[in-house]
This record gives C-alpha cells, sequence and structure tokens, in this order.
C-alpha cells in the first residue's frame, strides 16, 4: 500500500536527477509531480514537469491524465511548507505521458546531493559543463577517473585526482585518507565538492561512501544504503567493496558488514 511521508527539498532534488541511461523523467511511471499553487504562479515558475493542479472549494482536482495507481513517486508541493508530501510506491507498474516532453526535451540531469547544498556526485561530463559548476557553485573537484577533466588543473589545493581504472583490480584504499582530508579541508572553507567518475556510478559512488563512512564513523551497509537512496543506479565493483569493507576495519577496528549480503 502507499504511505504518506514528508520529503526533504534535497530528496526531491534526488528524484528529479536520477539516470540509468536517460533522465529517468522520461520513464511515465517513475513520477507525478502536482503544484497546488495559483495559476500565476506557477506560470511565472514550477519544477520541471510539475502539473498544475486546481482547487475546487476545499478539494483538489487531480488532472484526467493522472493516475496515482501507476506512478511510483507522487509529490505534491505548495509555496508555504518546508517539506513536501510525497507518495512512495514500491512497484513500477505505469501509463504513458507526455505532457511535460517539452520541458523534457531541454532538461540536463545536475549531480546528485550527498551532503546538502556542500558535497555532490556526478559523472565526467557534469563535471565538463560549465553552467552546472556555476549554478551549484562548485569550487573543487575530485575526480576519480583516468581522464583529465577542464576546470582546476594544475590548482592541486582545488583538484583531487584519482587515477585508477574502472576495473575490479583499482586500488582505491591507498588514497582514502587523503580524500576524506580534502573534503574536511574544502568543507571549513565554505567550499562546495564534486565527486566525479567517467559514469558516475562505481568508482565515485566509493570513494562518497568511504567518505560517508570516515565522516560519520559509520558502517559500510549504513553509508552505502544513504548513497543508494540518494543515487540509486551506484555499483561499484567488487573491488572496491572488499577495499571498503577494509577501510571499515581501519575506522571501526574490525569487520563489521558481511558482503555476502546482497548490498547491491
Amino acid at each position: 500500500m502507499p504511505r504518506l511521508v514528508l520529503c526533504e527539498p534535497t530528496e526531491l532534488y534526488n528524484i528529479l536527477n536520477q539516470v540509468t541511461k536517460l533522465s529517468r523523467l522520461i520513464e511515465p511511471n517513475y513520477l507525478c509531480l502536482l503544484d497546488v499553487r495559483s495559476k500565476r504562479e506557477y506560470d511565472e515558475s514550477h519544477v520541471i514537469t510539475a502539473l498544475r493542479v486546481k482547487k475546487k472549494m476545499n478539494e483538489y482536482l487531480l488532472p484526467e491524465s493522472v493516475d496515482l495507481e501507476c506512478v511510483k513517486y507522487c509529490v505534491v508541493y505548495d509555496n508555504n511548507t518546508s517539506t513536501l508530501e510525497v507518495l512512495l510506491k514500491d512497484d513500477d507498474d505505469g501509463s504513458d505521458s507526455d505532457s511535460a516532453g517539452k520541458e523534457l526535451d531541454a532538461f540536463q540531469p545536475y549531480p546528485i546531493e550527498i551532503v546538502p547544498g556542500k558535497v555532490f556526485l556526478g559523472n565526467f561530463s557534469q563535471a565538463c559543463d560549465p553552467k552546472i559548476q556555476k549554478d551549484l557553485k562548485i569550487k573543487a573537484h575530485i575526480n576519480v577517473s583516468m581522464e583529465t577533466g577542464p576546470f582546476f588543473a594544475g590548482e592541486a589545493d582545488k583538484l583531487l585526482h584519482i587515477q585508477i581504472e574502472d576495473s575490479p583490480e583499482a586500488q582505491i584504499l591507498p588514497f582514502l585518507r587523503h580524500l576524506c582530508h580534502f573534503i574536511a579541508i574544502h568543507l571549513q572553507l565554505g567550499s562546495v565538492i564534486l565527486i566525479f567518475s567517467t559514469r558516475g556510478i562505481s568508482r565515485s559512488c566509493a570513494a562518497a561512501i568511504a567518505y560517508l563512512m570516515h565522516c560519520n564513523e559509520q558502517t559500510l551497509q549504513r553509508s552505502w544504503a544513504y548513497v543508494k537512496k540518494c543515487k540509486n543506479n551506484m555499483c561499484p565493483n567488487r573491488g572496491l567493496v572488499t577495499q571498503l569493507l577494509e577501510w571499515e576495519k581501519i575506522i571501526l577496528g574490525s569487520f563489521i558488514t558481511n558482503i555476502t549480503d546482497p548490498l547491491y
């Protein structure tokens, strides 16, 4: 059965920016976003793909195209609340809808927010996009790939480049203390940090998990679950998972997470 919960703005931001090969917003059964503000407010600005909901007396009238039984997320927002009401469903059955097609044509997914307003997680293409750097106020990069990006080249204080291949043999463990120190320094300076790799699903995700394990002194399993919630297509390879378990022992003094259980 669906359940009603409150959604923080960061969670909605991450829902909007989920990708597989393409933005998940093109999936008709993924997200129904409902704007219950006035027509004037809606016409002036609204969240991408949002449908305006009209009000009659004390009731909101859903658009005829909306079938709440067919969507995974239904998010309702107005301009008076600091949190958002969300209807979460576990099934993925859906129906076709192209009401926001024009908006989707121009939509560019942004990096996922890991630490609200401070640490983002993305791919190489996003790290090369000047508009994304400007919009998110990115001031430092952690590049966990073999490629060289266009920003902060030669600026060791703003760029940490961990040059490892996308393979199970890649060694990320020797870099993790430096990575956590780099992030901590930039957070103290008030900088916004982007962690990225080529596709943004394996090496960069492992780096984000390692940082959360370190700064929160928490298990691999708990940090994994948090990043998975933020970025649902993350998938660090088995070699990286094994090294994250070693990192757990370094941080907590023993192995706690059982990686024979399905983390994926």
